[in-house]
């Protein structure tokens, strides 16, 4: 089931922005509206960017599940930009890192194939995982943002990621004061792609 949308006023929403994702996105144990995306949409509104947001994200969503509806996701929204933050629900089950750069580069490669800009976050995962592991998974992220020649927020917590005030009871969880510093990790990056209020459609890849 898919998440409304939030939205700037819909006269002046011209172009979208598709966040898809997981928990980390989907508003899991916050308000709706004190989640980053909520925020974002407030800063896109204010910045009169003629962007609207559309919040396609799931709690529990794997990369496979992302790989599976992101041609029905593209379908029903046609997004101008599409922010992928999925892998962390992967990396948390120990899933094969092949498996995980596959699907996050079949979901890329059909976003570009849709005249869709992508913007990659990042994630990284606890020590307590191996540190051969957690290498090769926070590494996924750069290499594909390098391989496709897509934008990339380096790490969707940065900041804040080791602080154990800035999550929920679940240690995994950010917290309601903790999406101010998702949303300006993301805003940094996602500005450079709405700023010139010209987005191409035929990205470079």
């Amino acid at each position: 089931m898919l998440i409304p949308a939030i939205t700037a006023p819909v006269f002046a929403a011209t172009k979208t922005v598709l966040v898809f994702g997981d928990s980390l996105s989907a508003n899991y144990g916050i308000p709706m509206e004190a989640g980053w995306v909520a925020l974002l949409a407030h800063r896109l509104q204010s910045h009169d960017t003629h962007y609207q947001i559309i919040n396609a994200s799931i709690s529990g969503e794997t990369t496979l599940g992302g790989r599976n509806r992101i041609e029905q996701a593209l379908a029903a929204h046609r997004p101008d930009i599409v922010i992928l933050e999925l892998g962390a629900n992967d990396g948390l089950r120990g899933a094969p890192i092949k498996s995980i750069y596959e699907n996050l580069a079949a979901i890329i490669e059909i976003c570009l194939m849709h005249n869709a800009h992508v913007l990659l976050t990042g994630m990284q995962l606890p020590p307590n995982y191996g540190h051969t592991y957690t290498q090769k998974f926070q590494a996924i992220f750069p290499n594909l943002a390098e391989n496709y020649s897509i934008k990339l927020v380096p790490f969707l917590l940065a900041g804040f990621g080791e602080k154990r005030e800035f999550f929920q009871s679940d240690g995994i969880h950010p917290n309601e004061i903790a999406q101010q510093k998702i949303t300006e990790n993301v805003w940094e990056v996602l500005q450079t792609m709405v700023n010139t209020d010209h987005v191409s459609t035929s990205p470079d890849h």
